[in-house]
């Protein structure tokens, strides 16, 4: 089996957990994941299975979620599975303010990733600082915010803002609730946080893990072709005898392509990822026989 699984994954799972039991499961151990999911949030997780998992650097790095924000309250993590350190109503607030700051969280912007985060700092990640008590500031970086979009809005002591976000990697939405927060001078916390797009894949065409067990027992899972989720890349077709070479890790001469390419035998089998000068083309991951 290779492939990818387009998996829902639950609340309160880390993507290790699922990753865990997407392997027992398939009864195979070569399974990984991309994108990491916080436990508290929900929604898309792209699992790569077999062969394909040395594709997941190949995959597109766009995201979208749904988040909820809530405001006059922050936290140690940045979201409710924190503790409380702030908290001031601000049932004044309006939704016509709150969208006014919006903007500042357009296009590429900087971030400071939260203090319970995975990120390393001199090879040791935030999270497990924290939980010593050593709080150590993520060095800032620059994430890229496409869309901001207002769904929905709670007025109240503590109101709540829904939105629609899409991003590229490395984008902590947590981040984003606390800063909004900052702007407004209310704090603020991620109350919930739905992934609804991940490297090409959307959470309409997701499984549970309650799904993925009962097509499994019925007979009827199959896991999505590995060049499936690659369809961003373009591609390039091989003669026979010229797939056959570039497979064995030989630079072959093709015209006119240019970039990284989806490599394919003449007969449609996908047979890897190659990068061209517009003169030869290069072996990057070779995987003859997926597809």
């Amino acid at each position: 089996m290779q492939g990818f699984l387009n998996l829902n994954k639950p609340f309160n799972w880390t993507s290790h957990d699922c990753v865990a039991r997407v392997r027992k499961l398939l009864r195979l151990k070569r399974v990984g994941h991309a994108g990491t999911l916080d436990p508290a949030a929900t929604g898309v997780l792209p699992i790569a299975v077999g062969k394909a998992t040395r594709l997941l650097q190949y995959l597109p790095s766009e995201k979208a979620y749904q988040a909820t924000i809530r405001l006059g309250v922050q936290t140690t993590t940045d979201d409710l599975q924190g503790e409380i350190i702030a908290s001031q109503p601000c049932p004044e607030l309006s939704l016509a303010v709150v969208e006014s700051a919006l903007p500042k969280f357009q296009g590429k912007i900087e971030q400071i990733p939260p203090s319970y985060s995975a990120i390393q700092v001199e090879g040791k990640r935030l999270y497990d600082l924290a939980r010593k008590g050593e709080i150590v500031e993520a060095p800032v970086r620059i994430v890229e915010i496409f869309q901001i979009e207002v769904l929905d809005w709670r007025a109240g002591d503590f109101p709540e803002l829904d939105v629609a976000i899409v991003c590229g990697a490395g984008t902590y939405i947590r981040a984003i609730a606390r800063d909004l927060g900052t702007i407004l001078e209310t704090g603020g916390t991620l109350a919930a946080l739905k992934r609804t797009q991940s490297s090409g894949f959307h959470l309409a065409s997701s499984l549970t893990l309650t799904d993925l067990e009962t097509q499994l027992q019925a007979g009827t899972f199959q896991l999505i072709p590995a060049d499936a989720a690659l369809q961003h890349l373009p591609s390039v077709t091989l003669p026979a005898q010229t797939a056959q070479k570039w497979c064995q890790g030989q630079r072959v001469a093709v015209i006119d392509v240019l970039g990284m390419l989806r490599v394919y035998h003449e007969d449609g089998t996908f047979l890897g990822i190659g990068q061209s000068n517009a003169e030869v083309l290069i072996p990057q991951m070779v995987l003859s026989g997926i597809g």
